[in-house]
């Protein structure tokens, strides 16, 4: 994370964890699954990834801790095939959208945004789809807030974290290390 008055990049970890549950403890608000299902907007995947993690950035200017670097260092792990994009159009303008890293059957959301009712919340269910039929096994808000409580999720320690971490990590072959 970027400090906001700094600058300086620091690891953040979370003494506990927000997880948003894939399996059917994850739940859509009945009013936000009829809007889903009337598809407001178009859906994409990894179509303006850096748009989107700008736009993340510039709806909380004063208080964000994304920066340029940050935003560099994220675009190389897309590039990379790491980090992936979730966005959300009305006619040609993009409205919201979240993006995170992937890595195993583990997805790390990081960030989203929304300009647009519930754009950034029909981008959630979106990629809660995608992963589930992908088979992923953890998707990690780090943070655990009203907003994605209304989906089911919920905190676990740092010890279960891990433990879930390494299920989802298993079998992953790393070239770096290899």
């Amino acid at each position: 994370m970027a400090d906001t008055v700094s600058g300086n990049i620091y690891w953040h970890l979370p003494r506990t964890r927000g997880i948003i549950p894939l399996d059917d403890r994850f739940t859509i608000p009945s009013n936000l699954r009829r809007k889903y299902n009337k598809k407001p907007f178009r859906l994409t995947i990894n179509q303006a990834f850096t748009d989107v993690i700008k736009s993340c950035r510039d709806l909380r200017i004063n208080e964000t801790w994304i920066n340029q670097e940050i935003i560099d260092s994220f675009v190389e792990l897309y590039r990379r095939g790491y980090a992936h994009s979730f966005e959300a159009w009305q006619d040609d303008e993009l409205v919201g959208g979240l993006y995170g890293v992937a890595l195993g059957k583990a997805f790390f959301g990081e960030s989203m945004f929304s300009r647009a009712t519930d754009a950034s919340k029909i981008c959630l269910v979106f990629l809660v789809e995608r992963l589930r039929q992908k088979q992923f096994q953890l998707l990690d808000t780090q943070y655990l807030n009203p907003h994605l409580k209304q989906f089911g999720a919920y905190e676990v320690t740092s010890d279960e974290f891990e433990v879930l971490l390494g299920k989802a990590l298993e079998g992953i072959k790393d070239p770096w290390w290899e």
